[in-house]
Formats: structure tokens, C-alpha cells, sequence
């Protein structure tokens, strides 16, 4: 009998410890190749996917898919988390310039690599929820395009002199605190949120688990034509991750599969998206996928 020959898919996928199985080729299929593309860090690569449609399959942050629906293109959503982190930990400020409470906010200028960045908008949602500050009145400092080009920031939001960096900027006091990602990327900054991990854990136990951050998502077409191949992939998602011993109990799971178990999740940066201007209405969670993904379980 010949050998099926493997249908090869471009893919987009970091390397984290829930795919490292996959990308080293521990988990292996007979019926699809991922031909995974040499980037280092995956929100590089965000823009050619949403604006060439240059993959057949990859990461993706959930607020820019949520933007790549908006404007129609070409992939459906899968429901596989593949980075998911607490989120309180990423704004910081300058302790030398004074104290400042995340409460203190209303009216302060606060940076940001790109207003349309996922980890700014889950910020802002607890901004706005859970400290009293409307984060339509904060004045967001930028320093990167949307990664959909048809998005166009609100009024409120204005680009960062040019040759201006974010960090340098949080030091001379020219912003008064500063989205800056996993890491404070100086030692004289503080996080904003004392405790940050602390409140993260409790956030997540009363919403419905950690942030997500990237999900997978699939060319339309491909999961119209062939739902062999994403059940597949499906699979060797959920393999990679079951590589990674469970988190101890009590302790949400960052990486969680299926509609359901990120439901809530979907919901609450659904309603962040809209709060915030990033997206015009207010998605179902269940419209974000096809009858093929949403029945993945």
C-alpha cells in the first residue's frame, strides 16, 4: 500500500513548553507536516499573517483575531490555548518620580507598545473593573501600528515621539507608567499592582482561569475542506502540552483546550474589546469558530 502522502501546512508557533514536544518532533503525524517558520518571537510575524494571509496555520493574540474577524479574514479560530499568563505583573512605573496607585490613573499619560496589543487591553479591562479608572480617560502613549492596517486608534491615543522608547520614557518621567510586557525591563522600575501574582491567582479563580493571550487559528478554507487535518492538529496541540506536567491543584491552567473551558475567557476579552474601541460589536464566542473547531473538544 502506498504511503499517504503528509499535507504541509506553514505554521506559526513559538516555542514554549507546551510545544516544544511538537516542535522537536516528539509528537508526529501521519497525515500533516508543520512546516513551522523560523521566527523568534511569534507577535513578529502577527502582521504578515493578518494583512497576507501568510500562513496556513499559527498563533495568533486573541485581540488581533478578534480584529482579523472584524475585517474578514481568512482563518477561524481553534480552541487551543497556547500562551496564557497572568497579566496584573505588566504595568509598571517609575518609583523615583513619586508613588502611584493603578487608582491614580484617570488623566495620566501611560505607555504602551501598541493600543491594539491583547496584554493593554486585559490591562485595561482590570483597570476599569477592579481599580475605578475609565481607561478611555487615560492618555495611551503608543509606539507601533495596529497589526490590522485597516485599524485606526482612537483620539485618545497618540503616538510616542519619534526616536522615543517606551522604557526611557517611564525613566525621564515623560510617561507616567508603562504596559512593558513579562519582564520590568529595568531594575529602578516597580510593578503598579503590589502583589501582582497574588491578585493574578485569585483573578483567575473568580473569571473563569488565566488571560489568554494566543490562540490557534486555521485558514477557513482548510478547515472547511479538511476537518481530518485540524482534529489532527487538534491532537498534536493537546499532546505537545500533555508533555508539561498539570499545574498543582488549585492553580488554573494556562493552556486550556476546548470551547468551554476557555469560554469565559473569550467572553470577558470580548467585552474588553468593545469597552475599549478595538472592535465595533460584541462577537458570540461561538461565531469566533466554524462547525468544525467549535466541535473540538
Amino acid at each position: 500500500m502506498a504511503a499517504v502522502e503528509k499535507t504541509k501546512l506553514y505554521t506559526l508557533l513559538g516555542d514554549y513548553p507546551n510545544t516544544s514536544a511538537l516542535r522537536k518532533g516528539v509528537v508526529t503525524s501521519g497525515l500533516v507536516d508543520l512546516q513551522i517558520a523560523d521566527v523568534k518571537v511569534s507577535n513578529t510575524a502577527f502582521k504578515p499573517l493578518v494583512r497576507e494571509a501568510k500562513f496556513d496555520l499559527g498563533e495568533l493574540a486573541i485581540v488581533t483575531y478578534l480584529q482579523a474577524k472584524t475585517y474578514g479574514k481568512p482563518y477561524v479560530l481553534i480552541p487551543a490555548t497556547v500562551l496564557g499568563r497572568g497579566q496584573h505583573h505588566t504595568i509598571a512605573y517609575n518609583p523615583q518620580r513619586g508613588a502611584l496607585k493603578a487608582s491614580d490613573l484617570g488623566g495620566k499619560r501611560v505607555g504602551v507598545r501598541a493600543y491594539t496589543q491583547t496584554t493593554g487591553a486585559w490591562v485595561r479591562g482590570f483597570l476599569g473593573d477592579d481599580y475605578g479608572v475609565d481607561p478611555l480617560k487615560i492618555r495611551w502613549i503608543t509606539f507601533e501600528d495596529p497589526h490590522l492596517a485597516e485599524y485606526k486608534d482612537p483620539a485618545f491615543v497618540t503616538r510616542a515621539p519619534e526616536g522615543k522608547t517606551l522604557v526611557q520614557m517611564l525613566l525621564d518621567g515623560e510617561i507616567d507608567a508603562a504596559i512593558v510586557g513579562d519582564k520590568i525591563p529595568d531594575p529602578q522600575l516597580a510593578p503598579l499592582i503590589p502583589d501582582a501574582d497574588v491578585v493574578a491567582r485569585k483573578w483567575a479563580k473568580t473569571h473563569g482561569g488565566i488571560p489568554i493571550n494566543h490562540m490557534m487559528v486555521v485558514r477557513e478554507s482548510i478547515s472547511e475542506s479538511r476537518p481530518d487535518l485540524i482534529q489532527e492538529i487538534y491532537r498534536m496541540l493537546r499532546e505537545s502540552r500533555r508533555s508539561v506536567p498539570p499545574p498543582p491543584d488549585g492553580v488554573s491552567d494556562p493552556w486550556r483546550f476546548g470551547v468551554e473551558s476557555n469560554r469565559e475567557s473569550l467572553e470577558i476579552i470580548i467585552d474588553y474589546s468593545v469597552r475599549q474601541q478595538l472592535i465595533p460589536r460584541r462577537f458570540s464566542v461561538d461565531e469566533l469558530f466554524d462547525d468544525c473547531t467549535r466541535a473540538l473538544g
